[in-house]
């Protein structure tokens, strides 16, 4: 499956694209807040949902993603210029199942348009090819940096 992911990014991706990532909260004992301390609530999870248009759980950051599919996630995000929070569940074993759970959703990446669910990895490409994810981040008030994506729907009808 990886193969697929450095085909359709290879042809896809322009190579100096920058990341525009609005802020990157990371749950690190430097940080000041524990993983011990901080309780990922239904109510705490649904504020960091709706912190932002955008928002991604994903393993690792947006600097340095830590598996294939949260890069995978990033890489589209940052195609189409999507400033996002992002938060890395390796950092907190309890918001990684909690997240888990909060959206019935077993694996990360997961993202969050305007505070709903969207899915991980293999949906937002999916949606990135079909169109839909420029779309649903119009939706958001989000202009996709991607221009002429909407696939073509070219129907040759002839009728003599």
């Amino acid at each position: 499956m990886g193969t697929i992911f450095r085909q359709i990014f290879r042809q896809s991706l322009p190579y100096s694209s920058t990341l525009h990532v609005k802020n990157i909260r990371l749950w690190s004992p430097a940080g000041g807040s524990s993983d011990e301390t901080q309780k990922y609530t239904k109510d705490v999870l649904k504020k960091l949902v709706t912190s932002n248009k955008v928002v991604v759980f994903m393993k690792g950051n947006p600097s340095a993603p830590l598996c294939g599919f949260s890069n995978a996630v990033v890489q589209i995000l940052r195609m189409h210029g999507v400033q996002y929070d992002a938060h890395d569940v390796l950092q907190s074993e309890e918001l990684r199942q909690n997240i888990k759970d909060f959206t019935e959703w077993p694996t990360i990446p997961q993202v969050f348009i305007n505070g709903e669910f969207v899915g991980g990895c293999d949906i937002l490409l999916q949606m990135h090819h079909n169109g839909d994810l420029i779309k649903e981040l119009k939706k958001a008030g989000i202009e996709s940096a991607v221009k002429d994506a909407e696939p073509s729907k070219e129907k040759k009808d002839i009728k003599k």
